[in-house]
């Protein structure tokens, strides 16, 4: 059995055995893969994707696929399920070579790949997207509704929905983990062998996650193979039987869980070591730059703190406690029904977005694609979007300005973009995200909110926006940092807010917090706040 090692971006070698042989079969008294990649390479341009990659997923198990945005990881798995044909390697399923020449041949093979985006018609209901393809018809003419609502029922209730959802409820209505389980019922219909997942999680409630766990671990049991695609280390640790790690287009690692700890991980992935990733530098608190004061709107009650200049808040709580809410209103999204907000010492009157950026606020939301950038604009659009008064005389855009501060942040900030040209749509999701927070760099906030601003992308990319948060806190910004991975507000914040029903109900100094004692005060008063509403 081969040995898989990295040896590039100056990491020390990290090894792991893998099943497959060289042929892709079973070695002698083992099961053969229910599916294989053998000494897969593919290039795009002078782009190399995939370096001579074999990697194995055995019925019953779920093998996580780790990397960096570019790694190589999606190109696999466009090559495994027919999207891609490799320039050099073999496939093999279940022992036997295979030509997977189209998703069709996938299919057929039982190998049923999810992406972020589910594939559905929209306009169709949950019983027709269900079975397309497969209706049963009377008389050989006449769609046989009730055959149908039946068999979408019996699935239903196969994953315990069948009184949560109605067959001819129209699929565009549901939510994104509705959409994602709605896939994997239609994958079970054709003989699913081999599932792969592709960062299933990044649009949905810790619930939704929680019961999509459930669901992915007893496919496993039923002896599904899972490839479990995520940037998410707990949820990867938590779920995964091995994890194999691809940087660079070379499989570089593939270990058992238990025998891979997060940080030997995030080393092989990225290069240097996890402690590496929170570089705080020197910063000098200044006076108070923020300061809340009562505020209350329709989602938020009676809040008040402060963030000082050169200093990171980080803002902690469950889903539904509050904080991006807070977030919308401070920056003028939300009304405010009662309360203050004052930058530099001076209250300012938030009647929209508007009124804070003159202000010196600057928000980068949740959700970029949705509710920041303009994806089908230019880099240099969307950052140029919040400074026509920097470089504008007269009415009249001056282009060269235009281009100099835009160049500027795209340079700060390395963006990795052909030119200023390139559509934000066809960036990776850590570059949107740096295009984001250009835009308000190029103003010079005096306040920076991030809501959820490493959200969705990979450990290099998270390192980066955590250099540039250190660097703006010691240039004297102040920071509000919203994020619901404790273990990156530990490592950057100078003090942490917790909030739970709308309320901010605890703060910890840098040496008093722990994920813990956040989760205990977070979860105490969200039980509390539940329990309240209950009895009203």
């Amino acid at each position: 059995m081969p040995q898989v090692t990295g040896t590039r971006a100056g990491v020390a070698p990290v090894s792991g055995t893998d099943e497959v042989g060289r042929s892709g079969r079973a070695e002698a008294g083992e099961p053969a893969p229910a599916l294989a990649a053998v000494r897969v390479s593919k290039q795009f341009g002078v782009v190399r994707a995939l370096d001579h990659v074999t990697l194995s997923v055995h019925s019953g198990e779920i093998l996580a696929l780790v990397g960096e945005n570019g790694a190589g990881k999606s190109t696999l798995i466009r090559i495994l399920e027919g999207v891609f044909p490799p320039d050099r390697g073999e496939v093999f399923v279940r022992g036997v070579r295979q030509d997977v020449r189209s998703p069709s041949d996938a299919h057929r093979l039982g190998i049923r790949v999810i992406h972020q985006e589910p594939d559905i018609v929209p306009d169709l209901s949950i019983a027709e997207n269900l079975f397309l393809g497969g209706f049963r018809r009377r008389a050989g003419m006449f769609l046989d509704r009730t055959d149908l609502a039946r068999r979408t029922v019996t699935l239903l209730a196969e994953f315990g929905l069948e009184r949560d959802l109605d067959p001819w409820l129209r699929a565009g209505d549901l939510r994104p983990a509705q959409r994602q389980l709605m896939e994997i019922m239609r994958a079970l219909r054709g003989g699913l062998r081999v599932l792969a997942l592709d960062e299933p999680t990044s649009s949905l409630t810790e619930e939704e996650s929680q019961r999509l766990f459930r669901i992915v671990r007893r496919l496993r049991d039923d002896g599904v193979a899972v490839i479990y695609i995520s940037h998410r280390m707990r949820e990867v640790r938590d779920l995964a039987d091995r994890i194999a790690v691809l940087r660079d287009g070379r499989l570089v690692a593939v270990r058992p869980t238990g025998a891979f700890p997060e940080a030997d991980i995030v080393h092989a992935m990225v290069g240097r070591p996890i402690a590496d990733l929170f570089d705080r530098g020197a910063r000098r608190r200044g006076g108070v730059m923020l300061s809340v004061r009562g505020l209350t709107t329709k989602r938020v009650r009676d809040v008040s703190f402060e963030v000082r200049a050169g200093e990171v808040v980080g803002l902690a709580g469950l889903m539904g406690a509050g904080r991006s809410e807070l977030a919308e209103a401070v920056f003028g999204h939300d009304r405010m029904l009662s309360g203050s907000v004052a930058v530099n010492g001076k209250p300012i009157r938030l009647r929209s977005p508007a009124d804070a950026i003159n202000a010196g606020i600057g928000f980068a939301p949740e959700d970029r694609k949705s509710q920041a950038l303009l994806l089908l604009r230019s880099v240099k659009d969307n950052i140029s979007l919040t400074i026509p008064d920097l470089i504008s005389r007269l009415s009249f855009v001056d282009f060269s300005a235009e281009r100099r501060i835009v160049k500027a942040q795209a340079d700060r900030l390395r963006i990795k973009a052909p030119n200023l040209e390139t559509l934000a749509s066809s960036l990776s999701g850590g570059n949107q995200q740096k295009v984001v927070l250009g835009r308000w760099l190029a103003r010079r906030p005096k306040v920076l909110i991030l809501d959820e601003p490493t959200r969705g992308i990979d450990v290099g990319a998270k390192a980066e926006i955590y250099r540039l948060v250190s660097e703006l806190a010691a240039e004297g910004i102040a920071v509000l940092m919203i994020s619901s991975e404790m273990p990156e507000l530990l490592g950057i914040a100078d003090r942490i807010l917790v909030m739970a029903g709308g309320r901010v109900v605890s703060e910890l100094a840098r040496g008093e917090a722990s994920e813990e004692r956040i989760l205990s005060l977070a979860m105490a008063e969200h039980l509390t706040s539940s329990d309240a509403e209950r009895t009203q």
